[in-house]
């Protein structure tokens, strides 16, 4: 009996030091091998009319209803044997570089992004063929922004910076032609905006279509990961974001009657806690309670004369000059970024604000707790109101 549990007992812990052994053997998200690729990408797109400036109102009579750019792109997938390997397959990330044509670079230049993006497959029609999403976040540079002429510049009123953001988002139909080469079909949306830093801010919005090839230096098959690996990237669980937050931005006050643009940039800064639950690896969802004191919000009580660039005010109160509101959130939360929307209603608001707000974010996260934030929030789904960019905190529980 005594050798039978001395024979039981080591085996026991032979066993044990085996399954440590295997789950240490499991390679680093980023080590070798990883699958890279290169690509190229040419966007035919229709400028949306969301505004006169777009239509023909402009110093030249001239209608922008097309655009077209060349893409430069490069993005890696993990490593197929590592845990996020196994658990996201054929997830990409990467930084791509575009130069665009909107036909008309007297009105509007021909401006240069430079961007990170994200996707991945959610549908595969055999091994060859598969449909998967990709989002886009970065900056266009080279507008023709006309800042020197005061009254050129507010007929501009799609761009009125030299730098905006480029966001986008898209669905990629990619078959692969062979072991080395893909081939891709793609509906995208992008949008162009300066998050309200300076005025005009209309924005321009282009919808269109990708057609991309790609050169894959070294194609992997991906492991099946464990039930146990899913279960636990599968586990509900809560969690808490803390994300601080400033912009600046330009506003608009009506003073008796008469729309005035105030002079200079005001400064915004802003607190949000968000309790939330990861429903699984991909989806997160709660509410966040947020905090915002804006320098320029509830200014119209406080006019003492003037208007334009000598309009004047008193200082309001802090308390005037707070927005306190809750929302609901959404979150596609995948490794390195998280993709995060929001629609919320502010309970305090300074005089004359919207209430009803929406937020777009990215979270670049630098560690499993740690995350950047870029972000934008809208009033009432159309007025751009400022840019959310700062640093957060996750806490798991």
């Amino acid at each position: 009996m005594k050798k039978l549990l001395f024979v039981l007992t080591l085996s026991a812990a032979l066993s044990a030091k085996a399954s440590i052994s295997g789950t240490d053997t499991i390679p680093g998200a980023f080590s070798s091998p990883m699958q890279w690729r290169v690509g190229v990408e040419l966007s035919p797109a229709y400028v949306a009319p969301t505004n006169s400036f777009l239509t023909g109102d402009n110093i030249y009579a001239h209608p922008v209803h097309a655009a077209m750019s060349a893409s430069l792109r490069t993005d890696f997938c993990f490593n197929p044997k590592s845990e996020k390997g196994m658990l996201y397959h054929g997830l990409y990330q990467g930084i791509g570089v575009d130069t665009r044509t909107f036909f008309s670079s007297r009105l509007l230049g021909t401006p240069v992004s430079a961007y990170v993006y994200q996707g991945a497959p959610f549908k595969h029609f055999g091994n060859r063929l598969w449909l998967g999403y990709e989002w886009r976040f970065g900056a266009a540079f080279g507008w023709r922004d006309r800042s020197g002429d005061r009254d050129a510049g507010f007929l501009n009123s799609a761009i009125s910076t030299r730098v905006t953001a480029h966001m986008g988002l898209g669905l990629k139909l990619t078959y692969a032609l062979a072991p080395r080469w893909q081939l891709s079909l793609g509906f995208e949306a992008t949008h162009f905006s300066n998050g309200n830093t300076s005025f005009p801010n209309s924005g321009i919005n282009t919808i269109g279509l990708s057609f991309g090839a790609s050169y894959v230096f070294n194609r992997m098959r991906y492991a099946e990961a464990p039930d146990y690996m899913k279960q636990d990237a599968d586990r509900p669980r809560w969690l808490l974001d803390i994300l601080a937050y400033g912009a600046w931005r330009k506003r608009h006050v009506i003073i008796e009657e008469i729309e005035t643009l105030l002079p200079g940039t005001y400064g915004v800064g802003g607190l949000q806690l968000s309790p939330m639950r990861k429903i699984n690896r991909w989806l997160t969802a709660g509410l966040a309670i947020d905090m915002q004191y804006d320098r320029s919000a509830g200014l119209g009580p406080y006019w003492q004369g003037g208007y334009y660039d000598e309009a004047t005010f008193s200082r309001p109160p802090f308390g005037k000059q707070l927005r306190i509101g809750t929302a609901a959130i959404a979150e596609l939360t995948m490794p390195i970024f998280a993709i995060s929307a929001g629609l919320g209603y502010d309970l305090l608001s300074p005089h004359g604000e919207m209430r009803f707000y929406q937020m777009l974010t990215v979270k670049a996260f630098v560690t499993d707790n740690i995350f950047l934030n870029a972000g934008y929030r809208l009033g009432n789904f159309k007025d751009p109101q400022n840019l959310m960019l700062g640093i957060g905190a996750r806490i798991y529980r």
